[in-house]
């Protein structure tokens, strides 16, 4: 079976789906691999180490003509879809609950489509699982940008001349992105607090050293598979109460709340701002999906009244040779779950094919079914 590896178009992305190393431990799993020219460049993988470990580096047009699974990392766009037909198997980052009319031009080429971001949050499926991957380098990043944009160190200081009191920083959700960006500012020696809706998440950010700051989540909907539900306004608000405090002395703040499928919720509203510290940082992680700060705009900076907001989906793509790394892993991981004897395996019962699966042979899947 022949897999293409293409090369990503989306302005500010520098990772590739699948890196060198992944793609010679699949050529040993007897998968042919065909690299598009200059994919994985800007994560410095030049075309000569593809070509190294036995894949064929071929320009676009040819990939798209014989590969039968084509990958990518973020979704497909106006001219992939025009090279495509009803032979092609798509795997990417479709978020296709934001993108019902990409969903539906594939379906009517016919063609057969995995969506890597739907996922389900089990164990089995930990390994192949890319929101985690990447959300554990972006969490990292967070802390090092907001670190670089301060005007302040992180740890605490005693010199000759006086001493240099910790920063303070505060996380907004505890999911992967936050926990790394907890254990990072931790490490870096910042005074550290964090608050989610999800109390069971209190546990973790203890664990690492950090603060919980909790708030009674009495009535708030269950999240499920490990994702967050969207807060009632009578939460927020109260969470607002419970958070002020700490949000007026942070020095950096990192928001990372983000609900699949629907708007990032305001958690930072432009009248808190006016009350937090002059040089204080926002890194708002959720601003693709519209922003957990107010005055959020995506791959912006916004000073407003002393603030610096940064708006960003940051940066997987900012590392993006660990990232390319890791979103191959998981690919290479998900391949062989899908794949026996190099057919693939459709078993629409199976959890994690049923999830993932989103169109099948042109059909629109909803709910384990196909339409």
């Amino acid at each position: 079976m022949k897999i293409g590896i293409l090369k990503e178009t989306q302005k500010g992305e520098r990772r590739v789906c699948i890196s060198p190393t992944i793609a010679k431990q699949l050529i040993e799993k007897g998968f042919e691999i065909l690299v598009e020219e200059d994919a994985g460049v800007n994560s410095s993988f030049k075309n000569s180490d593809y070509e190294k470990i036995g894949a064929s580096v071929e320009i676009r047009g040819v990939v798209f003509k014989e590969a039968k699974v084509l990958v990518k990392i973020n979704p497909f766009d106006e001219e992939d879809l025009k090279l495509i037909d009803n032979s092609h198997i798509l795997m990417s980052q479709l978020f296709h609950k934001s993108h019902p009319d990409l969903i539906k031009a594939i379906a009517e080429k016919g063609a057969t489509a995995f969506s890597m971001d739907a996922m389900p949050r089990i164990s089995r499926a930990q390994d192949m699982d890319v929101l985690s991957s990447q959300s554990n380098l972006a969490g990292y990043k967070a802390v090092i940008l907001g670190a670089y944009e301060m005007t302040k160190i992180f740890p605490l200081m005693m010199t000759a001349a006086g001493t240099i009191t910790p920063s303070r920083v505060l996380v907004y959700g505890v999911g992967v992105a936050g926990l790394q960006a907890i254990a990072t500012a931790k490490r870096l020696g910042a005074v550290v607090e964090a608050t989610d809706i999800r109390m069971e998440t209190k546990e973790q950010t203890e664990s690492l050293g950090a603060k919980f700051i909790s708030v009674d989540n009495s009535g708030e909907e269950k999240a499920e598979g490990g994702y967050a539900k969207a807060a009632s306004e009578d939460y927020a608000r109260r969470q607002k109460e419970a958070v002020n405090k700490s949000l007026f002395q942070a020095d950096l703040v990192i928001t990372t709340a983000m609900v699949p499928g629907r708007k990032s919720p305001i958690l930072i509203t432009e009248e808190q701002i006016k009350q937090m510290k002059n040089g204080a940082v926002i890194i708002d992680l959720a601003a693709a999906q519209g922003g957990n700060v107010e005055l959020s705009k995506l791959n912006k900076t916004v000073i407003k009244d002393g603030v610096k907001i940064i708006g960003t989906t940051i940066s997987p793509e900012s590392v993006s040779t660990n990232a390319s790394d890791l979103y191959g892993k998981n690919m290479f991981n998900f391949l062989k779950h899908l794949i026996k004897d190099n057919e693939f395996v459709w078993d629409l019962e199976e959890e994690i094919t049923d999830e993932t699966l989103i169109v099948h042979n042109g059909k629109i899947r909803k709910n384990g079914k196909t339409e």
